[in-house]
Parts: structure tokens; C-alpha cells; sequence
């Protein structure tokens, strides 16, 4: 079982970050965050964060490719916008299909083979979340089973999976990709009764960490011992509705986590726990 980490035990980095809810990390190791005007933030050796491009809109989910271009879901401006690191502007990538535009793209991740998974979440409670995959340029939804606000979501370590987090009902769910790239079926992984989930992200122990924005707590989910708690906070100040998480550093073994109800990045280490490296397809595999 894993013991929970004391809020004594974190650090709050990257003060003065406008509610940053998304987080990635680059090839290099470099992590930004976003912000809730539009903002990408660098984090930097000294702790400390600095705004290097703005959307002009509000930065949710963040994901980066293999040059270290940030790719990062809008959700005030529909879209999916990318950013290269040294440019101070920010394009539309992809903004849903003709028939079925973005209205809140939420969250992303590359595959090996360079597809970007997206969440839309849709409207709170309204039932018409989907999934959309991007492939060698080109926009498709992927699936339309996920329905209840689809949040964060990851790929399995093997890549043979996409897991989500569905925020309202909270749940933990699950589609395995076929050989030919179809979703299957959705699959139920776990009820997160009492929660509101946002954010995931995979141990190398085949355990995955849950940032929920309701309560402020960090949870994990193992498949022998199911959900525990790793770091939670009643006064909600060191965690304060965190809303993803991230591990960070040289062994992946820090969690690193943006809270959207402050101005900080919460930061900690829960013993024996790493990161599972993260896929970072370059131009050929996105089809640039």
C-alpha cells in the first residue's frame, strides 16, 4: 500500500502561474504548464515560470511532440493549438471535423505511432463528450461512447489501450485499439464515486495516478489494490484543485502537479514510484 505523502512534503514551484491546469513534459525534460488566459508556461531551474506564448484564449491539456513543440487544447477557442519552442505565436492544429467541430477539446497524447488522442468534453452534465484521433494530419472521432465530460486521458504503457477519465459520473474507463486503429468497445475500469477526475498519468508498476478537482486529492489505481489515496488536502491550499498530474525530473520519480484553483505547481516524490516514459513521435510519425 502506498502511504500518503504529507502536504508538509511538498513544494509549491512556479509561483504566480494563472491557474495552470494542463502540464507536459518535452523530450529534453523541460515541463510547461497552461494557464486559464490562454498562457504556456516554461518551468525553470530556479522554480520559477515564464510565459513564453499565449492563445489569447484558456490552455487546458498540454502534450508534446518529438522536437518539443506544445501542442495545447483550447477550449475558449475550440481548437487545438501548437506552438514551436522560439516563436512567441501559436496556430491551429486541428479544430474537430467540419461535421463535428471541437466545442471543448480538454486533454491530449501522442501514441509511438505518431495518432494524438483527444478529448472533447462537451458541455457539463449534457451527455455529448467524445474522442477524436488525428492521424497523419487528419481529424476523425474515434469514439463517441464516451460521453459523460471525457477528461484526461493516457496510453497504456504497451500503447494497446487508451484509458479516460470521465469527470461527471466520476469513472475510470478504457478502449483497447485494434490493429487497424478503431476503438473497441468502452470498458469500465472503476467507479470514482465522489469525485470529480481530471488528470492521469502511468507508473512503470502498471499503477496509475488520478488528479481529481473535487475533492483536492491525488488518488491511485492499482490493479491488485485498487484506489487509494496519495496526497489530499481539507483546507485545499498546497493542493487546490488539481487538476493534472505529471512525473517530472531525470528518473521520472517526481510528481509534479498544477493546481487550477491557485497560483503554483504542487511537487512531490511518493517512494518507489516512477514514471513510464512518455511516446514522442517526430514529423514523419504526425505527418507533418
Amino acid at each position: 500500500m502506498t502511504m500518503s505523502v504529507a502536504l508538509e512534503a511538498m513544494e509549491q514551484v512556479a509561483q504566480g502561474v494563472d491557474h495552470a491546469e494542463g502540464i507536459c513534459v518535452a523530450p529534453d525534460g523541460t515541463v510547461y504548464v497552461s494557464g486559464e488566459k490562454g498562457q504556456i508556461y516554461r518551468l525553470e531551474d530556479d522554480d520559477r515560470a515564464t510565459e513564453v506564448a499565449s492563445t489569447g484564449g484558456w490552455t487546458l491539456g498540454l502534450a508534446a511532440d518529438g522536437e518539443g513543440r506544445v501542442y495545447a487544447c483550447d477550449a475558449a477557442l475550440h481548437a487545438v493549438m501548437r506552438w514551436v519552442p522560439g516563436s512567441d505565436a501559436t496556430e491551429v492544429w486541428t479544430s474537430g471535423t467540419d461535421e463535428l467541430p471541437m466545442r471543448t477539446p480538454n486533454w491530449g497524447a501522442f501514441a509511438p505511432d505518431g495518432t494524438y488522442f483527444v478529448s472533447d468534453s462537451g458541455g457539463w452534465k449534457a451527455r455529448d463528450g467524445r474522442i477524436y484521433a488525428v492521424r497523419d494530419g487528419v481529424t476523425s472521432v474515434w469514439t463517441d461512447e464516451s460521453v459523460d465530460f471525457p477528461n484526461g486521458l493516457a496510453l497504456t504503457p504497451d500503447a494497446r489501450e487508451l484509458w479516460v477519465l470521465e469527470s461527471t459520473p466520476g469513472r475510470l474507463v478504457s478502449f483497447a485499439i485494434a490493429d487497424d486503429g478503431r476503438a473497441r468497445p468502452r470498458r469500465v475500469i472503476t467507479e470514482l464515486a465522489g469525485t470529480v477526475p481530471d488528470g492521469i498519468a502511468f507508473a512503470a508498476d502498471g499503477s496509475a495516478l488520478i488528479a481529481c478537482y473535487r475533492p483536492d486529492t491525488i488518488l491511485r489505481w492499482h490493479p491488485d489494490a485498487g484506489i487509494e489515496v496519495v496526497a489530499e488536502d481539507p483546507e485545499g491550499t498546497v493542493l487546490a484543485a488539481p487538476t493534472n498530474c505529471a512525473f517530472v525530473g531525470p528518473a521520472l520519480d517526481t510528481v509534479a502537479v498544477p493546481n487550477i484553483g491557485r497560483w503554483h505547481v504542487t511537487r512531490f516524490r511518493v517512494p518507489g514510484l516512477v514514471g513510464v516514459p512518455l511516446s514522442y513521435p517526430g514529423r514523419a510519425e504526425i505527418g507533418d
